[in-house]
């Protein structure tokens, strides 16, 4: 996407459910002000619901079609409630090389956070998502529609691409009526090309493994098999726990490299498989929590089993795309 196209207005189809998509915008906001409530009060409740049912059903949400989530998401809506209030612009393209790697810097910083501070102190985490939530606010405040925070420096984005390169549904955009570009490669758009357009000419050789975007998606699988190797620990340990996963993160990053670099496959195969890769492991090693937290223990095995089979079916339906022709141009 140029800046001789930013100028563009593209009309948006919006669907019979647009009223149904609204309720459940507003239901979001509702049981988030409920969970800030309850990580307060009763966060011994509050923390095994919000990281062992809420959150795992995300990923598979984003495999079905990241457009689900985008749709509801309570920051995107926070987002798009104050977008221009302070002026419309538009998202360059340096902003939205710098606000890709503030997202993941910011993923990085966060996500390790949950075994030395998130999973047990439910008032630190609901000041930490009240922090987020203003945050979407007044940096939607200061950019058109979505290109400030949801397409910028949301933590969660750079997973919505990986995850929702090949969706299995698709799910028409409920948030914008029009759209101008407000942003880069905006997965809203189009889910199975905001990859493309995010990596731009450098998907065409080894180069995207030295985006931001590119990196991170090759360091996941790691990142993911770090988190769950470590042990949740005082706050003491926060440092040890940074290294056991940025450890772990390089090293998936250096065996992706290989691949890259020595596999006869295309650069697209290899995103796809990574974030298969992720998927499962997340999966496998979330399955246990959320059976428990469930209280049915034995359902940890019919879960991994699930959850599996969609991220198997995720990657074949995309190969099978790829060997009849996608959106991303071929390696």
């Amino acid at each position: 996407m140029g800046d001789e196209g930013m100028g563009e207005i593209l009309e948006v189809q919006r669907p019979h459910g647009t009223n149904l998509w609204r309720s459940a915008q507003a239901l979001g906001i509702l049981l988030t002000a409920v969970l800030l409530v309850g990580l307060v009060i009763r966060p011994n409740q509050a923390l095994p619901v919000l990281w062992n049912v809420v959150i795992p059903l995300v990923p598979a949400s984003l495999l079905v079609s990241p457009l689900i989530w985008r749709n509801v998401c309570p920051l995107a809506t926070l987002n798009l409630w104050s977008a221009g209030w302070a002026g419309e612009r538009r998202q360059t393209q340096r902003l939205a090389a710098y606000s890709s790697a503030l997202g993941i810097f910011l993923f990085y910083l966060m996500v390790p956070a949950r075994r030395f501070l998130f999973n047990a102190d439910g008032p630190a985490l609901a000041i930490t998502i009240a922090i987020v939530a203003i945050l979407a606010l007044g940096v939607g405040a200061a950019f058109d529609l979505k290109a400030g925070f949801c397409n910028a420096i949301c933590p969660v984005l750079p997973v919505e691409r990986l995850y929702g390169q090949s969706p299995l549904l698709n799910v028409p955009n409920q948030r914008c009526v029009v759209c101008n570009l407000c942003s880069r490669a905006c997965i809203d758009v189009a889910p199975d090309k905001s990859i493309a357009q995010r990596l731009g000419a450098s998907r065409h050789s080894l180069s995207w493994l030295r985006s931001p975007f590119g990196a991170f998606s090759a360091a996941l699988p790691g990142f993911v098999l770090g988190y769950f190797t470590v042990e949740d620990v005082p706050l003491a340990g926060a440092a040890g726990v940074y290294v056991h996963v940025v450890g772990w993160a390089a090293v998936s990053y250096l065996l992706a490299l290989a691949a890259a670099s020595l596999l006869p496959v295309r650069n697209r195969q290899i995103l796809r498989s990574l974030a298969a890769l992720a998927a499962g492991l997340y999966y496998w090693f979330a399955a246990p929590g959320i059976a428990e937290t469930i209280g049915v223990a034995l359902a940890a095995a019919p879960l991994r089993v699930a959850a599996l089979t969609l991220v198997v079916a995720w990657w074949w339906r995309a190969e099978l795309g790829l060997r009849r022709g996608s959106a991303f141009a071929r390696s």
